[in-house]
């Protein structure tokens, strides 16, 4: 067996575009977009349908059903599909009776779902916690899954997905290679900030083979779909500021727009092999916050490997401001000499000493990449 998750997974997810309404259609279109667009070669490799692939009831032998409606070739082959395509296959279900969308849950069958899920290929399993029988324990249903998947015969990613406070704390302890910090994030810059801000401060829990989730990217969903309609949408610049932190966080990085109708503004944002190389970093250590001159800045370091230090400025005012971002607090002194990199602009900066003033754009952020010579 592998060991699983050394970096924080990348791919697409299913719902919050789409929501209930997929089809065998939609998914396949998707894995050749993730093909010829360029995702799967910069990185997202795992393809994941969420909730209601499933009919609502197991068949005569207790196994889950596929919905043949909506998916007439079924999820072995599906899984081929996206195997063939150099991609990984990603399912959702649900440590309750029933799944979020009243389909069948895994409650009490963990172990024959497990084996099922190895048959058909899958690859990371997304699992909730909706309509768990009263009484039942989160952190023992998740660990039944858990062993389950290590028994089923195939390296298989267990994705968490139990946003409740204090999660991180346990949920490594049952098998998870992720785990979901929060509920729904929305298509909003409120909820930009509120879901990826929370996971500021919890960067120890963060680590090869486990790591922090805040959720998954609404960058391009642009107000429709089910996300979007409820978020309403956000601008170019906001969704790059919540891409940008997500790379910081060492957050798994899920897409979640439509891969066959996606704009070039973000596609660039997604593509962004500057900041995916910080999210993939190999020290693996997440950003944590330093001292800021104002409240409505975030000013976030993350150390990389080879020594360089990843800066990370978000302004949350509705205007424009400068910042005056300073390398002390992150283990340099204030009058090392540092060469600077705008990682969204892919430009070099010149070499500063004592610190550097940055306008930043209202509900925007910079990202440098910094080298001490």
């Amino acid at each position: 067996m592998a060991m699983l998750a050394l970096k924080p997974p990348m791919g697409w997810n299913s719902w919050n575009t789409f929501g209930g309404e997929i089809n065998e259609k939609l998914i396949l279109e998707t894995a050749d977009a993730m093909v010829s667009e360029g995702y799967r070669d910069t990185g997202y490799n795992i393809l994941t349908i969420d909730d209601c692939w499933m009919l609502k009831d197991r068949d005569g032998k207790g196994n889950l059903q596929f919905d043949p409606a909506i998916f007439p070739r079924g999820m072995k082959f599906i899984g081929d599909y996206l195997h063939e395509r150099g991609l990984k296959f990603g399912i959702y279900e649900d440590a309750g009776t029933m799944t979020c969308a009243g389909r069948a849950g895994s409650f009490g069958y963990e172990r024959q779902d497990a084996k099922l899920f190895a048959s058909w290929g899958v690859d990371l399993l997304k699992y909730d916690f909706c309509y768990s029988p009263p009484g039942s324990s989160d952190v023992h249903l998740y660990r039944r899954m858990g062993q389950a998947l290590r028994e089923s015969g195939r390296d298989i990613i267990f994705s968490g997905c139990w946003g409740e406070e204090g999660v991180w704390k346990w949920m490594r302890s049952t098998g998870a290679h992720m785990w979901r910090l929060t509920g729904d994030i929305k298509d909003s810059w409120d909820s930009i900030c509120e879901v990826g801000l929370g996971a500021v401060g919890l960067e120890a829990y963060a680590a090869p083979c486990g790591w922090n989730d805040p959720d998954m990217l609404v960058v391009g969903v642009d107000g429709k779909g089910y996300v979007g309609k409820i978020g309403g949408g956000s601008t170019d610049d906001e969704y790059q500021t919540h891409f940008a932190l997500w790379c910081m966080l060492n957050a798994p990085l899920l897409m979640g727009h439509d891969l066959r109708n996606a704009r070039q503004e973000v596609k660039n944002i997604l593509l962004n092999k500057e900041l995916i190389a910080i999210n993939q970093d190999d020290a693996a250590i997440a950003a944590y916050k330093i001292p800021t001159t104002r409240d409505y800045f975030t000013v976030l370091a993350k150390p990389l490997y080879g020594g360089d230090i990843a800066f990370m400025i978000i302004n949350k005012n509705p205007y424009w401001c400068y910042y005056p971002l300073s390398w002390d607090y992150c283990g340099w002194e204030i009058t090392d000499t540092i060469t600077v990199r705008d990682c969204i602009n892919h430009t070099d900066l010149g070499t500063f000493k004592h610190g550097i003033t940055v306008k930043i754009e209202a509900h925007s952020c910079v990202v440098y990449r910094a080298t001490r010579i």
